[in-house]
């Protein structure tokens, strides 16, 4: 006599068709369980991307019954098996799929697995794929105030685009660079991103080169009308909308009413004929 095998596979098929019956009629409690018994029965078979996307599918009905943080656990268990099986493209995907569904009730949540789907493309050398899930990343930070780690997500950013030679994204990188280290308080920052994207073939020149150069320098002068005329061009105003929110806000520290600031008068002199003491300018010298 043999000994007797249990029948995963028939087993997980089973629960599949019932997984799917189901959910056809909106019965997505009953759906979803079915698709973790179905999830289990692959495990047990080792059939690890059959189970992920059984995980997958229950997630899928837990956020048709608006259980969200659940859906979003089950998402992330799947896209580890998915990994372990060494399908990390699909993994990717998932990570990006659940960064969608989150990140209308949960920002903090979307740029953690905005993140992890990058790293996922990253380490496959997807690195097209890899910054545009930075770049979901990158837009949510500014949305979150998360200022610093903004600046670090769009420097990356930056160089998986310079390393698969879209230019014209780094350009548009180094003006939202820009703005952030300007919101920042940090103009040194925000000069050398301008001045390291003179090496990026076309920058030097360009409309978003001249437009970084006008805006440094006003903002260096303390010249708020300047600052607006810049903030205020289509080039600025027509980008990403968290990044066009940042131009149109964007203030010259110590700006009173609007205009660029005066040099001072020349000393004339007190009632009693003696020369006044010129005020110290705080900003001589400019931000640096």
């Amino acid at each position: 006599m043999t000994k007797w095998k249990p029948d995963y596979d028939g087993a997980a098929s089973e629960m599949a068709k019932a997984a799917v019956a189901f959910k056809n009629t909106k019965q997505f409690e009953q759906a979803k369980d079915a698709y973790l018994k179905e999830a289990e029965y692959h495990t047990e078979n080792k059939a690890l991307f059959h189970a992920a996307k059984a995980y997958e599918q229950a997630g899928m009905m837990l956020k048709d019954m608006k259980k969200m943080p659940e859906a979003i656990q089950l998402i992330e268990k799947a896209s580890i098996m998915y990994v372990e099986n060494g399908t990390s493209g699909t993994a990717g995907i998932a990570l990006d799929r659940a960064g969608k569904l989150i990140e209308p009730i949960d920002l903090e949540k979307a740029v953690d697995l905005y993140q992890k789907a990058a790293s996922v493309f990253e380490n496959e050398d997807r690195l097209r794929e890899a910054a545009e899930l930075l770049g979901k990343a990158s837009r949510l930070l500014v949305r979150l105030r998360r200022l610093d780690e903004a600046a670090v997500s769009l420097q990356k950013e930056k160089n998986m685009y310079k390393e698969i030679e879209n230019y014209p994204t780094c350009f548009k990188k180094t003006i939202a660079q820009v703005l952030v280290h300007l919101h920042r308080g940090d103009f040194v920052a925000a000069d050398k991103c301008v001045r390291e994207s003179y090496s990026l073939p076309g920058f030097s020149g360009s409309e978003d080169c001249v437009s970084m150069e006008t805006l440094l320098a006003a903002f260096d002068e303390q010249d708020e009308d300047g600052v607006s005329r810049v903030c205020n061009s289509p080039l600025l105003k027509y980008m990403d909308n968290d990044y066009a929110k940042l131009a149109i806000s964007l203030k010259v520290p110590g700006g009173g009413g609007g205009k660029k600031k005066k040099p001072p008068v020349a000393p004339q002199g007190d009632s009693a004929g003696l020369p006044l003491a010129e005020e110290d300018d705080d900003y001589e010298g400019g931000l640096c």
